[in-house]
C-alpha cells in the first residue's frame, strides 16, 4: 500500500531557503505545501505552494515538518513554536545565537518526542562521506590533524552573525564528524574589517580527544573561494575539496639516507598520489532525503540537536578564546560551559 506523501512546510525564502524550496519541491515522498516569509517570494523560487507572512498560516496546513531557513536569530522561536505545536523540524546551521538557546531547543523537542534535526550540509559532501567511511576503515593509520581552510567573499545575506557561527561552524562540526572526537581545548584569534558589528576572520587552533591536532582558518575577506580538509595521519594524508567534491590521498613514501647523522630522525617524503573516484549526488539533496526518512521513522543518519548544540558551544569558545585571548578548556561539564555564556547571552 503506498503512503501519502509527507506534507513538508519551509520558513524563510533567503539564499539557502531558496535552495531548500528546490529540493523539497521535487524530493520522491514529499509535498512542500506552504512557505512562511514576511517579505513574500520576491523572486518566484515558489510556484506549487502558497507563501503565507506567520508561522500560524502556515502550522494551519497541517504539517508533517518543517525546515527552518530563517536568520539564525530567530531559529529559537520559530523552532520552540514548531516543538510546542508537534512539528519535526530539520534547522539549518547553526542551531541557535547563543548555547542557552540552543539547549532549550534540544530540552523542547526532547520533551515533545519529536525528530529534528541540524542542517549541517558538509556532513553529506561525497568527498568528506569518503574521507569519514576511510578513516573508520583505518585506511590513514591513527590520526595526527585536521587542517580546515573556508574562505571567500563576504555573503551579503548574513548580518545576525560573524564569521565563526556562519562558516566556522561548518567546520567544527565536521572536524568532529569526520574524526568521531569531541574538542577538548580551544584557541583562537579574530578580526573584525567589514565595519560590520561582528568578526569576519578567525584563525582557530585546538585539540581534540585523542590528542588529536586542529586547526581552522576562516574569513568572508578573501576574493579567493576555497572550502579545504585535511586529515593526516601515521600512512599519509586525505585531501577534501568540497567546493568539486573531490578527494585525494596523498601517500607516505620511504624516506631512506646514508647520512648517519639522521639516520634517527624517522620522517616520511613524497609517495604515490591517487584521486578517487566517487559518486557525487548534491549534498542538500541527500540531507533531505535523510531527514524525511528520519520522519518516516526508518534508520537514517542525521546531524543530531545534540550534536549542534555541541557545535554551537565549541563556537562560543572559539569567539571565548579571541575575546580573552586565552585558551578555553572544553572538557568542563557542560553545565559549567552553560553558565558561562549564559552571562553574556
Amino acid at each position: 500500500m503506498n503512503r501519502l506523501p509527507l506534507r513538508a512546510g519551509l520558513i524563510g525564502l533567503g539564499a539557502m531557503g531558496r535552495n531548500h524550496a528546490r529540493v523539497l519541491s521535487s524530493l520522491d515522498g514529499v509535498d512542500l505545501v506552504g512557505v512562511m516569509d514576511p517579505a513574500g517570494d520576491a523572486t518566484g523560487a515558489v510556484r506549487s505552494a502558497p507563501v503565507v507572512a506567520t508561522l500560524p498560516e502556515l502550522l494551519a496546513l497541517r504539517l508533517d515538518y518543517a525546515v527552518v531557513a530563517c536568520p539564525t536569530a530567530a531559529h529559537e522561536e520559530i523552532g520552540m513554536a514548531l516543538a510546542e505545536n508537534g512539528v519535526p523540524a530539520l534547522i539549518e546551521k547553526p542551531l541557535a545565537h547563543s548555547v542557552p538557546a540552543a539547549q532549550r531547543l534540544v530540552d523542547a523537542f526532547s520533551r515533545a518526542g519529536l525528530v529534528a534535526g541540524v542542517g549541517h550540509i558538509e556532513r553529506f559532501n561525497p568527498a568528506l562521506q569518503s574521507l569519514r567511511s576511510r578513516l573508520e576503515s583505518g585506511e590513514l593509520g591513527d590520526v595526527f590533524q585536521v587542517v580546515t581552510r573556508r574562505q571567500g567573499p563576504f555573503p551579503h545575506r548574513i548580518a545576525d552573525v560573524g564569521v565563526v557561527k556562519d562558516l566556522a561552524t561548518h567546520d567544527i562540526d565536521l572536524t568532529s564528524w569526520v574524526t568521531g572526537h569531541d574538542y577538548v581545548s580551544v584557541s583562537a584569534r579574530t578580526v573584525s574589517k567589514s565595519g560590520r558589528p561582528h568578526e569576519d576572520m578567525v584563525c582557530a587552533v585546538g585539540d581534540l580527544v585523542d590528542g588529536i591536532m586542529v586547526s581552522h582558518l576562516v574569513n568572508w575577506l578573501s576574493p579567493y573561494k576555497e572550502r579545504f580538509t585535511a586529515v593526516t595521519g601515521e600512512r599519509g594524508c586525505l585531501a577534501a575539496d568540497t567546493l568539486t567534491a573531490d578527494l585525494t590521498f596523498h601517500a607516505n613514501g620511504a624516506m631512506t639516507t646514508e647520512w648517519e647523522a639522521l639516520r634517527a630522525f624517522r620522517g616520511v617524503a613524497e609517495g604515490d598520489m591517487v584521486r578517487y573516484a566517487i559518486p557525487k549526488r548534491e549534498p542538500l539533496l541527500v540531507e533531505h532525503e535523510r531527514f524525511r526518512d528520519a520522519v518516516e521513522g526508518k534508520a537514517t543518519d542525521i546531524v543530531t540537536l545534540d550534536q549542534g548544540l555541541r557545535t554551537v558551544e565549541v563556537a562560543e569558545a572559539v569567539l571565548d578564546s579571541a575575546r580573552r585571548k586565552v585558551s578555553v578548556d572544553l572538557r568542563s561539564p557542560r553545565t559549567q560551559t552553560l553558565a558561562m555564556v549564559t552571562q553574556r547571552s
